[in-house]
């Protein structure tokens, strides 16, 4: 058998033993991008390994779970697996992060008091020379600020299935009911659900949630909402109406560009003369606008015509500040 193999089987074996609904072969399919038939043989091997192994009924299909765990060999972490652990947390805390850091060092200090003496000894100077020697580029901009106490708040409602209520913005005195559907995580927290009364869900942002409590049972999501989709409706954060974003960049720009990420459903096109066009259905042309400023004249904006008008106007507004500014405009400190 390749070693490739018998690292999907135990790969597998591990899913279906951290699941509790089970996995139909066609997920397995797609987990390991593989065909449909060549998921049966490997579930397969894994039954033929693991008798543990049942199959569970839901509707017209089976799912496979392993019931009662694995043994603690198959099991155990290793030290590339715990020093990037390790290493997430510090970019997390880096990036301002300072909540998710904490949790994912609880998360690693209760793994490494699982371990046995003896592993903790083996493992011990390999992940001390790999989170030594991994660096970070601190990040440049705002940084996310939320109240340990609010984000706990918040979990605590979405796992329960409750409203939230809460004073939003310094000098309100408007308390608010909002379900829960969700966090989005980026520079600023965010809360995502819809407002009592409201179908659609708004953002809020974590650091204007005053005197948050938990009040009285939420509306849930449709069954096919999901956060993911919703972020990705936009550049940024701000939700508007999508626009299909065309951008052309220049030869000598085309390999960054083709490096970046600027939307998850992004299409890159290399062109003949080696420059790359990239599109995207996106709202949030200001956050676009003000990314696009950055990459100055490597890039032209094919469409929409609004989004470059709207970049017209921030140069053309910074040139005439920038302009009529003088050092004598600006005291020394």
């Amino acid at each position: 058998m390749r070693f490739e193999k018998a690292g999907m089987i135990i790969k597998l074996a591990r899913l279906l033993a951290g699941t509790a609904e089970g996995m139909t072969i066609d997920e397995i399919a797609i987990t390991f991008h593989v065909s449909r038939r060549t998921a049966e043989r490997l579930k397969a091997t894994v039954e033929a390994i693991f008798p543990q192994l049942e199959a569970i009924t839901d509707g017209h299909k089976l799912r496979f779970r392993i019931t009662g765990g694995l043994d603690r060999f198959l099991q155990a972490p290793t030290s590339d697996e715990l020093s990037e652990l390790h290493s997430a947390a510090k970019e997390l805390k880096l990036r301002g992060s300072s909540l998710q850091s904490s949790l994912l060092n609880s998360l690693g200090e209760k793994i490494k008091s699982s371990l046995r003496p003896t592993d903790k000894h083996k493992l011990a100077p390999d992940i001390d020379a790999l989170t030594v020697t991994s660096g970070y580029v601190i990040p440049i901009g705002p940084q996310p600020f939320a109240d340990p106490n609010v984000l706990e708040v918040v979990r605590s409602a979405i796992k329960s299935g409750n409203c939230l209520t809460f004073i939003y913005g310094k000098n309100a005195n408007f308390r608010r009911t909002v379900s829960p559907w969700g966090i989005l995580y980026g520079r600023s927290y965010y809360l995502v659900g819809p407002a009592l009364g409201k179908q659609k869900p708004a953002l809020w942002r974590f650091d204007k949630l005053h005197l948050i409590e938990i009040d009285g049972q939420a509306i849930l999501p449709p069954t096919d909402w999901s956060i993911s989709d919703f972020s990705a409706r936009s550049f940024g954060v701000f939700q508007e109406k999508p626009q299909k974003i065309i951008l052309h960049f220049t030869p000598q720009a085309a390999y960054d560009a083709s490096r970046f990420l600027f939307h998850r459903d992004q299409i890159t096109t290399q062109q003949p003369d080696g420059s790359v066009v990239i599109q995207f259905t996106a709202s949030g042309s200001l956050e676009i606008a003000n990314h696009l400023f950055t990459w100055g004249n490597s890039v032209a904006i094919v469409e929409p015509q609004s989004l470059r008008e709207k970049l017209c106007e921030m140069l053309e507004s910074a040139l005439q500040h920038h302009k009529a500014t003088t050092i004598s405009d600006v005291s020394s400190p």
